[in-house]
């Protein structure tokens, strides 16, 4: 099927009534910050907090009333589960999703909060696509795939005009990339819309699919990421040709510079973000000249994050900007000594966060203990000030 803008256009008007449009604001602090005009399209305040409602009600509304009937089934990581679960028990369909060992717990739950019968099978998104294949065929179940289908790529697309609409006058749009139905619709809508307009995808360094797709290449799949949303094995042959025909360019992000695009979108404008829909963000600030005085739009395309690991995004982030300090110092086995160095961290101004004492496994002598110090200091330069007091006082730290 030749999609085309019209489809698209047919896709708006069947799930606009049932959804509501999402902001696209000017970030005046990320443009100063990025050297560039930063537009951001908050796909991560949708009810299920991800833009994969969108080809996933178009889909379920395709439905024929004996497909109704039968039920849907659909393989996901999180957010395309979410989609077709909430829309699915909205419009009456029963809903079965099939989800990879290893999906956030906090994607997991919403999805059975939605109504869906959740099946955990299989270590990959792959794997889980062919349960869920099986599962169609034995069940009758019609199978709602999050990218390698025209209705749903379609229903991905309608977020261009909304983009183009609240923001004229951008001519670069950065769209995050897993197995392409987003970045698909997308650049289908806009080469209709705004042919000139520069489109690029982004993908974790880890799981470069599309990447290799498109150029051609044979960079390795290397394991977990955080942008688990965008985490495909394997790009469809469908979006795959759409990418290579309409996208400028797929760039790679690395897993620290998708962390500090999720802890800066909180930081700055205090909105919630997964690893994907950081990842447009991530690539901006990993290559400011090559957007310098540019006008970027970027889709954050889901809010979708564990607590926990949200937590440890922020904590290590704090670590990256000096701001924790883990160090390491060997003392003499005497009283005194932990009060004296508690007392040149605090006349620094460091505070301690933790502290643990060990004698039994110190490397050095019978005399002495080793020290084991976390530290939150306000930036790296106050961090080099308490280390240097420190060796002032005549102990010697270290930083693992």
């Amino acid at each position: 099927m030749a999609l085309t803008l019209a489809d698209i256009e047919k896709a708006a008007a069947i799930i606009g009534p049932a959804l509501i449009e999402t902001p696209c604001s000017h970030s005046r602090t990320l443009s100063d910050i990025c050297g560039c005009e930063i537009w951001l399209k908050c796909e991560n305040l949708r009810f299920t907090a991800s833009f994969k409602e969108r080809g996933a009600l178009n889909r379920l509304s395709a439905l024929s009333p004996q497909e109704r009937q039968a039920g849907v089934i659909a393989m996901s990581a999180g957010n395309h589960a979410q989609g077709v679960a909430y829309h699915a028990r909205r419009l009456g369909i029963k809903a079965t999703i099939v989800m990879p060992v290893g999906t956030p717990m906090v994607k997991i739950e919403n999805t059975r909060r939605h109504g869906a019968e959740v099946v955990i099978t299989g270590a990959t998104l792959e794997e889980a696509a062919g349960a869920a294949r099986t599962r169609s065929q034995n069940f009758g179940m019609t199978l709602i795939h999050p990218f390698a289908d025209p209705l749903v790529i379609a229903g991905q697309g309608t977020i261009a005009s909304e983009i183009l609409k609240a923001a004229p006058d951008i001519d670069t749009l950065i769209v995050p990339v897993g197995g392409g139905g987003l970045i698909s619709g997308v650049a289908i809508a806009v080469r209709a819309l705004r042919p000139e307009l520069q489109i690029i995808g982004v993908q974790a360094r880890l799981v470069p699919s599309m990447y290799n797709a498109v150029r051609h290449a044979s960079l390795p799949l290397r394991g977990d990421t955080l942008a688990e949303g965008i985490a495909v094995k394997e790009a469809s042959a469908l979006t795959a040709d759409i990418v290579r025909r309409l996208v400028d360019d797929i760039v790679l992000v690395t897993e620290a510079e998708l962390e500090t695009a999720v802890a800066t979108l909180i930081t700055i404008e205090k909105t919630v973000v997964e690893g994907a829909g950081a990842a447009g963000l991530a690539a901006v600030m990993a290559d400011a000249p090559r957007f310098a005085g540019r006008k970027v739009g970027l889709i954050l395309s889901g809010g979708n994050i564990d607590s926990r690991l949200l937590a440890s995004v922020l904590t290590r982030e704090l670590a990256r900007e000096g701001r924790l300090t883990e160090l390491w110092l060997d003392i003499s086995d005497r009283p005194g000594q932990l009060a004296m160095v508690a007392s040149v961290l605090g006349g620094a101004g460091a505070n301690i966060i933790e502290v643990s004492h060990q004698r039994t496994f110190c490397v050095s002598t019978a005399k002495a203990a080793h020290l084991n110090v976390v530290i939150e200091t306000r930036d790296s330069a106050h961090r080099d000030q308490v280390m240097a007091e420190l060796v002032a006082a005549g102990l010697r730290p270290r930083m693992p």
